[in-house]
């Protein structure tokens, strides 16, 4: 719909939500379930790790060779990072478990964006017509704000 005076285009939307002992019961378990795959993931970082050096050692002839303690410094300083990664990414969940279990309820939350289209015309706020969110409790839309 390009006829010169109107366009369709693409807009966030922001999804609110209002908190309820049920949004608070999936939230933790989403937030639990995430802590859960970092401590997986680093106890494999660090089992892949070892196993990568154990590797470099193993086909050494002379395992205090300095290339070879080069190389292994490399792959503890990878993994290091790796972890350090994974344990920021840990800390940030845990500092949302701790937000989630102090909201209160009723309470209206930004829970994230959706995208949709509409069409606008020559005479159109654009700022309002971007200016779109729908309020939902219990993933049921209880309202669509502006637009």
């Amino acid at each position: 719909m390009a006829d010169g005076n109107s366009l369709n285009i693409k807009r966030s939307i922001t999804v609110r939500a209002v908190v309820t002992p049920r949004w608070k019961e999936d939230a933790e378990r989403e937030l639990s379930t995430a802590l859960t795959n970092f401590d997986q993931q680093l106890a494999q970082l660090e089992q892949e790790g070892q196993r990568l050096i154990d590797e470099i050692r193993r086909q050494s002839a002379n395992p205090l060779d300095p290339r070879v303690q080069e190389q292994v410094g490399s792959v503890q300083q990878q993994v290091a990072a790796k972890r350090a990664e994974f344990e920021e990414q840990k800390r940030q969940v845990l500092e949302q478990q701790r937000q989630v279990r102090e909201l209160e309820m009723e309470q209206v939350v930004e829970q994230g964006q959706i995208e949709s289209f509409c069409d606008v015309q020559v005479g159109d706020n654009l700022v309002q017509k971007l200016q779109v969110a729908v309020l939902v409790r219990d993933g049921v839309i209880e309202a669509i704000e502006g637009g």
